[in-house]
């Protein structure tokens, strides 16, 4: 089995969308979340999403470390990954250099793909929007969207969601022949 990967702007309903994708699993459901609470925002969002999930659900919390957790997680669990942008934030924020994290990437991406129990991956789309004022903006726009390439590459299904809406995505490489 493998993951499905949703891609969408910020309160586009993909997090909404993971949560009921999980819920029909047969398998134990394992959250990794990757936010943290640095701000009175941040830690309302964060409730929110808590209270959205159900209570027999594991969460493990994990601003970077995603490799190590996935690995610490029994194979026939549904993992939610939520989500691959404020991870990838953190790395940048960290200083992770831009190939590690690409690396990294590939390798979790191949580690979900290889579950059985398969999983939903969350990220943010920020390259279809304003162009980044700022270096580190640029910066991350084009490092979060070589992470979701990753992830994408090794999902079974994309969707792009708008509006609490998925609309399903076609692998380029078939486009080509």
């Amino acid at each position: 089995m493998t993951f499905t990967l949703l891609l969408g702007g910020v309160r586009s309903g993909k997090s909404r969308l993971a949560v009921g994708l999980a819920s029909r699993a047969s398998e134990p459901v394992v959250f990794l979340a990757t936010a943290e609470a640095r701000d009175d925002h941040m830690t309302e969002r964060i409730d929110a999403h808590r209270a959205e999930r159900p209570d027999h659900w594991s969460t493990v919390e994990v601003p970077m470390a995603i490799e190590d957790a996935l690995a610490s997680i029994d194979r026939d669990a549904y993992v939610v990954l939520d989500c691959l942008t404020v991870w990838t934030s953190n790395l940048l924020l960290a200083g992770t250099p831009d190939p590690e994290v690409t690396a990294t990437a590939e390798r979790v991406a191949a580690a979900l793909a290889a579950r059985p129990g398969g999983g939903v991956v969350v990220t943010n789309e920020v390259g279809m929007g304003v162009h980044p004022s700022s270096e580190l903006g640029r910066h991350y726009r084009d490092l979060l969207g070589a992470v979701n390439i990753r992830f994408a590459d090794m999902a079974d299904q994309t969707a792009l969601v708008m509006a609490g809406r998925a609309l399903p995505l076609v692998d380029a490489r078939s486009l080509l022949g």
